[in-house]
């Protein structure tokens, strides 16, 4: 994948400001503040005391992080004493009782324990381009966390934008194409190229991957003994089913073969049809998508983007709808694990307008 609009690594890091504390529970206990003044994105929140029972916090506290969850799209909780991925995971467990496992992938992962995974295991060097979590199917998180084990020395971050702000700054004739095209994905699982289908679908029986496409609208052929292709046309513009908001949602930036670095676009162009290609993307009715929508696409994610340090021990919870997110390149080692929550299934919320 081509590093797209990447920051310099020596790019000055937000300096953190804070407002006065909040009363949440009856008594001062965390303190509420911005990454920098006049952005308010995400929502830090740090204890206010010592000795913080930071899960007892969170439990009798979960209403009001669920509030400003929706009303902020992010928070950062920073300093309350995490050090665990069980009490990652127990922390998103007292946020929702719905986990998600990650089936139907899109990018390599590792499983951490329980429904935590690695963030994407993609090389150092590369960027990863802004995106909402498995917005390229019908069925994605709500809720999405991300715990930070150990910051990198260098980069790194874990960079986001607001997905309201992309829809209004986005050429009204691009959203409106799109609005009515929707985004149609195409993707290939063969040996030795990208994914297998075994790793996306998380079995080894042709049936089941056959039944999970039957449930969540994927077209699926059999090419040969091993070789899987899949279609399917998703939203590229959805309304949030709690707070009615339209947001930009796909991911036809990120699977169109120009995201690819230039040696493997040229290795696949030389080596197989378009057809074959791992993943492309295309308009919904399968017609191309013109180059200078991608790379407008592109500039206003690149636009758009916040982008703050990992502390060791931070947790950046983002409604998947209102914020996308990505990855800085870094340098020296990182380790961020993931969770997922809170599944939406389109095909069965037939009172959502999706489009």
């Amino acid at each position: 994948m081509k590093k797209n609009y990447t920051e310099d690594f020596s790019q000055k890091k937000l300096k953190i400001t804070r407002r006065k504390s909040v009363d949440l529970s009856q008594e001062y206990v965390v303190n509420i503040g911005n990454l920098q003044k006049n952005q308010n994105l995400p929502l830090l929140l740090e204890p206010n005391i010592e000795g913080l029972n930071s899960m007892s916090w969170f439990k009798k506290n979960r209403d009001f992080i669920k509030v400003n969850l929706l009303k902020y799209g992010g928070i950062l909780f920073r300093n309350f004493n995490f050090t665990s991925v069980a009490e990652f995971e127990q922390l998103m467990k007292v946020i929702s009782n719905d986990m998600m496992r990650y089936t139907y992938r899109s990018t390599p992962r590792s499983h951490v324990s329980g429904n935590v995974y690695t963030s994407t295991e993609y090389p150092a060097y590369q960027s990863i381009p802004l995106h909402n979590e498995m917005s390229y199917s019908h069925n994605w998180p709500l809720i999405v966390g991300f715990f930070c084990i150990q910051p990198s020395e260098q980069g790194g971050e874990t960079p986001i934008a607001d997905s309201r702000r992309i829809l209004t700054n986005l050429n009204p004739k691009i959203v409106e194409k799109f609005r009515q095209k929707k985004v149609m994905y195409v993707r290939n699982y063969q040996d030795g190229l990208d994914l297998s289908w075994e790793n996306v679908f998380q079995t080894t029986d042709k049936s089941e991957v056959e039944n999970y496409c039957k449930s969540f609208g994927i077209d699926c052929e059999w090419k040969s003994s091993n070789h899987l292709r899949t279609r399917q046309v998703c939203q590229a513009i959805a309304i949030h089913p709690q707070t009615g908001e339209s947001v930009w949602f796909n991911q036809a930036h990120l699977f169109h073969v120009s995201s690819l670095e230039s040696s493997v676009r040229d290795f696949l162009f030389a080596n197989f049809q378009e057809e074959d290609f791992p993943r492309n993307s295309y308009y919904g009715d399968g017609s191309p998508i013109e180059e200078s929508v991608l790379e407008e696409i592109h500039q206003i994610y690149h636009q758009e983007k916040i982008i703050f340090p990992w502390c060791k021990g931070d947790i950046l919870m983002l409604d998947n709808m209102l914020f996308s997110h990505g990855r800085e390149p870094f340098i020296g080692s990182r380790k961020v694990v993931v969770a997922m929550a809170e599944s939406f299934h389109q095909l069965k919320t037939s009172n959502i307008n999706i489009s």
